[in-house]
């Protein structure tokens, strides 16, 4: 099947509407961090109290139906200190949850309480039309009831663009982010056809990360496993200490710094290698593989660390900027074990054969390699179907 994609948006002059997110530091007072802190439990009580109502009135009369935050804030009054629109996003994101699970139960799960522990701490905030709630300064963000924070901006916005939202967020290392997501008009990008030169396969591999059609090898570093020699001493260290001393959360918080290290590293590496990919050719084809799937079959290696499904998103969102096109390949199309040279299917390959000779032909195939080529064929001829469908 193809990538799907979203219908576009127009303004009322026909420029196409894009969405474009900028992410920066945030460096609040003492005083922010307590009401930070405060609207992230908030959200979260809300989320859970709404659930459980939810469950009790469906369990009681069949019928789904969800409270508003408003009817929580008189037995909960510490709900009146935080942004009443934090919250309210809170029952809109959780009757989309909803939403997504009744039209679509198999890709979505039913919503489930949140934990205080799970360290996933966030709310997000709207710009009112009727007054300046949330705006940008020179070297900060003003948002409800925390008023000024203080923001290191590595990228301004052009002033023409729209401001939609705005998602706080604190990370297990304890710092603090706002995401600021913009609506700007854009001239909507020419088509560009594929063809077989400019079109490239990628298959994934877990020793290389990916093995492409031209037969390059990506091999990034390993930088879990190069850090895990450290990561086993701080962690041996952290196990000697006691519990909840102060001693104990300086360590804790080093291994939490070297952990978002290690996932920024694989970050800067996805977004690099997904822009060189971008930028060198008109249409990428992609094996539409279940990596939770994999990493359960799988137990010589670590499936989901690796990135790929990330890698795929930026890879996606990239091509698609540029009017070129991400072909994503059925995972049931048989890839590995057909020769790309002639079409002969050899039954006989197992997963350790990373050669195979082709009896028909003669060809030697290097198993990843013809496998990429047999996705970008697959994927052309899946788009040339597709076009003149169309």
């Amino acid at each position: 099947m193809a990538a799907s994609k979203k219908k576009n948006r127009y303004d009322e002059k026909g420029k196409l509407l894009q969405n474009t997110a900028i992410k920066v530091r945030l460096y609040p007072t003492e005083t922010q961090k307590e009401l930070l802190d405060k609207t992230f439990g908030c959200c979260r009580y809300i989320w859970n109290r709404i659930l459980a109502d939810q469950e009790e009135f469906y369990a009681a009369t069949g019928v789904h139906y969800l409270p508003t935050p408003a009817r929580y804030k008189k037995e909960a009054p510490f709900l009146k200190e935080v942004d009443s629109i934090a919250l309210a996003t809170v029952h809109q994101n959780l009757r989309q949850a909803f939403q997504n699970f009744f039209s679509n139960p198999e890709s979505y799960g039913h919503p489930v309480y949140k934990r205080k522990k799970d360290n996933k701490n966030s709310y997000t905030v709207f710009p009112s039309s009727k007054a300046a709630n949330v705006y940008l300064t020179r070297d900060g963000i003003r948002l409800p009831k925390v008023e000024l924070i203080k923001a290191r901006f590595h990228r301004r916005p052009l002033h023409w663009w729209k401001l939609k939202s705005v998602t706080v967020s604190r990370s297990p290392s304890g710092k603090y982010y706002a995401s600021l997501l913009y609506e700007c008009p854009v001239r909507e990008p020419e088509a560009i056809l594929p063809t077989p030169q400019n079109t490239l396969g990628l298959n994934y591999s877990m020793s290389h990360f990916y093995v492409d059609s031209d037969g390059y090898m990506a091999n990034p570093p390993q930088w879990l496993k190069e850090s895990q020699k450290k990561l086993g001493e701080m962690q041996r260290k952290l196990s000697r200490m006691e519990r909840g001393s102060r001693n104990y959360e300086k360590q804790l918080q080093k291994i939490r710094l070297l952990h978002e290290h290690i996932a920024n590293q694989r970050k800067d590496f996805l977004h690099k290698e997904s822009r060189r990919i971008a930028n060198a050719y008109d249409a990428v084809c992609v094996r539409d593989s279940d990596l939770k799937e994999m990493s359960q079959k799988m137990k010589l290696g670590n499936v989901m660390d690796s990135g790929f499904g990330m890698f795929r998103i930026c890879l996606a969102y990239k091509l698609e900027r540029m009017g070129k096109s991400f072909i994503v390949v059925d995972k049931f199309v048989p890839t590995a074990k057909v020769c790309h040279n002639c079409g002969y299917i050899n039954d006989d390959l197992i997963l350790r054969d990373r050669k195979w000779l082709c009896p028909s032909c003669g060809e030697v195939h290097h198993r990843e390699v013809n496998a990429a080529r047999n996705i970008r064929d697959a994927g052309l001829s899946q788009f040339c179907d597709i076009k003149i469908s169309a």
